[in-house]
């Protein structure tokens, strides 16, 4: 028998997640989650989802608890959130569930944190996403379609499905985790309308160990396209009860209960547009209607955070429509703010939802704004040409795109000889999605998709010309029927004076890594325009949150301490680059950048605050 001071102790240790040698680990009690006619049942009694969305891999693992804790504070007592194939899967068979993709244990940090969790593991989730999700490699099966039946991009699916039903069937509530509810495909009816696609999904999931409570959801005009027939159908998009009401009744059976899947306080933004901002005034009301009514809700963004390295995607809609692409802060004018603190938008929020809390269960209290610095200026003393840190080509008659080279994101540097003595006209066909064009390594011009760019007028020098066209990945697009048409680099060919250029050779410039930029014994040369690397080692007394003031830059990328922070483009409207706290050190800390239009620039400045909101459109030019 245990002696009484350890019995005592049982209770403490289990709570702490640790044990006695020999003693099992306390299991969580299994839950049930159930429909009934007008509202869920938790364990039998009715319950009102209050949640919130936010997204692993768009916040650093060390802030995951922090942004919990604001959840709570908030008054939500769930949170929602995607699972992302190509964070997990970045290549064919390949899986990553560690670090910042390590979802169970956002899950389970949910779960210690008092919220319970809807999931949404389809492969597909948009969400200004890189490809919506999937993995760049499924391209290069040939006659693979997404989103559908093909036989190809089911196998695909299922294995991925498999691997993460390992990671998450466990976690739903009833084995005793905080899944309430787990969503089958993701706005199917805005793409299609194949039922027995929705089924095969179903089939997936369960096959995967996903034996709970399914649903689906899509926008107000689409329920009826993507529901799936004895799944609830929950609604995106509106704050209406009535129309709630009879959405979800005309596809279920005459019956609730009522989710609101997606409710958006705000909006997103992509580069060379303004940022978009909803004062909280004008959302409040349809929350408060939507409480009031006994629905649930899941505010799409509750906290949007950042995506960072290349993983935004883009819109686009065809039919001479330009392209999209998405800045890197996903701040999405949230109730939280992108570095985690509470807005005015939170404060509305939480007034509205105080008053429908359980008597005897007031909300916690707001947490003090995270503390933010503005470090000194910096001078970044190391350089480096990229043209001089070429890896070893690929060579082939006609452009490779990325994903013939098997390369996701980033840079691809494409070059051939040309013969000169001349002005010519250089024609890409099908530039996906921006170059800065050199001739014999000098920055003659550049081609932007955004702006329909494909010609630029060379003046070509004497003699054999080295011609190099550096294209960038700017992210592919997330929604719509061009999912399916999502290549990148040169997809078609390079045409000068009329004529196809040949004989390529290719260099794969991914930066999956943080690049290494030795001490430099002599300065770089900026004259002529090419991209440059720079890089220095800077000072932190104490870490706190910071931005990098990137107006006086180009068009780049950063990396602070390895951590890829996103792009920047000087034609806005996000002009600074979050720095978290918990990814600065006490001490020596370094910053990277890689700039394609300012070479000469090699001071980066600090801010205690975003700028988010400033567009600058000359300022994204390249021509010399």
């Amino acid at each position: 028998m245990l002696p009484s001071f350890l019995r005592g102790l049982l209770p403490l240790l289990a709570a702490a997640g640790l044990g006695l040698a020999g003693a099992p680990p306390a299991t969580p009690p299994a839950h049930t989650f159930a429909l009934a006619a007008d509202q869920f049942l938790l364990d039998g009694k009715p319950f009102q989802m209050i949640s919130g969305e936010l997204h692993y891999p768009r916040i650093p693992r060390e802030a995951w608890r922090q942004r919990l804790k604001m959840a709570k504070a908030m008054g939500l007592n769930t949170v929602g959130t995607y699972v992302f194939w190509n964070a997990h899967e970045p290549q064919p068979g390949r899986y990553d569930f560690a670090g910042n993709h390590d979802v169970a244990a956002f899950v389970r940090m949910a779960q210690e944190e008092g919220l319970w969790v809807v999931l949404r593991p389809s492969p597909y989730v948009c969400a200004e996403w890189e490809f919506g999700g999937y993995p760049y490699w499924l391209q290069n099966i040939p006659g693979l379609k997404v989103r559908s039946q093909e036989p190809q991009y089911v196998a695909a699916y299922r294995r991925y499905m498999q691997a993460v039903g390992k990671q998450l069937a466990p976690l739903q509530v009833n084995h005793g985790g905080p899944v309430l509810m787990v969503q089958v495909e993701n706005e199917y009816g805005s793409y299609g309308a194949d039922k027995e696609y929705l089924a095969l999904n179903k089939k997936l999931f369960e096959e995967a160990g996903f034996d709970g409570l399914l649903y689906t959801c899509d926008p107000v005009k689409d329920v009826a396209n993507g529901h799936l027939p004895g799944l609830l159908p929950a609604v995106n998009g509106t704050d209406k009860p009535g129309q709630i009401r009879q959405l979800v009744r005309a596809n279920h059976g005459g019956q609730g209960p009522y989710y609101v899947a997606e409710w958006y306080p705000a909006w997103f933004d992509w580069w060379g547009t303004q940022h978009h901002t909803v004062p909280a005034a004008k959302y409040s009301p349809g929350l408060d209607s939507v409480l009031k009514a006994g629905m649930s809700i899941n505010m799409y963004m509750f906290h949007g955070g950042t995506t960072r390295g290349f993983m935004n995607g883009a819109n686009y809609k065809g039919d001479g429509t330009a392209y999209e692409p998405q800045i890197s802060s996903y701040d999405y004018d949230a109730p939280l703010d992108e570095a985690g603190n509470a807005t005015l938008k939170f404060l509305a929020f939480r007034s509205v939802i105080a008053k429908y809390r359980p008597a005897g269960q007031p909300l916690p209290p707001v947490p003090a704004p995270r503390p933010s610095v503005a470090l000194p200026a910096l001078s970044l003393t190391r350089a480096l040409s990229l043209l001089d840190r070429l890896p070893a080509p690929v060579a082939s008659a006609t452009p490779l795109t990325f994903e013939a080279l098997k390369q996701a994101y980033g840079y691809v540097l494409y070059r051939a000889t040309v013969p000169g003595g001349s002005p010519q006209t250089l024609k890409i066909t099908d530039l996906r999605d921006y170059a800065v064009v050199l001739l014999n390594g000098r920055r003659v011009g550049s081609l932007d998709r955004r702006l329909r760019q494909d010609s630029l007028r060379l003046a070509l020098p004497a003699g054999p010309v080295q011609l190099d066209i550096l294209v960038e990945n700017m992210g592919r697009i997330n929604f719509g029927k061009y999912l399916l048409e999502n290549n990148k680099g040169i997809t078609r060919s390079v045409r000068l004076g009329g004529k196809e250029v040949r004989g390529w050779q290719m260099f794969g410039l991914p930066f999956d890594q943080a690049p290494v930029v030795p001490n430099a014994s002599a300065a770089v040369p900026t004259a002529d325009g090419s991209p440059v690397l720079r890089a220095a080692t800077f000072s932190v007394a104490q870490p706190a949150d910071t931005y990098l003031d990137m107006r006086q830059w180009g068009k780049g990328v950063v990396w602070v301490n390895g951590h890829h922070l996103g792009r920047y483009w000087a034609i806005g409207p996000q002009q600074t680059l979050y720095v978290p706290a918990e990814w600065l050190k006490k001490g020596a800390n370094d910053i990277a950048v890689l700039e394609l239009l300012k070479p000469q620039q090699a001071r980066v400045a600090f801010l205690n605050h975003p700028i988010l909101s400033e567009l600058q459109p000359a300022a994204g030019s390249s021509q010399p």
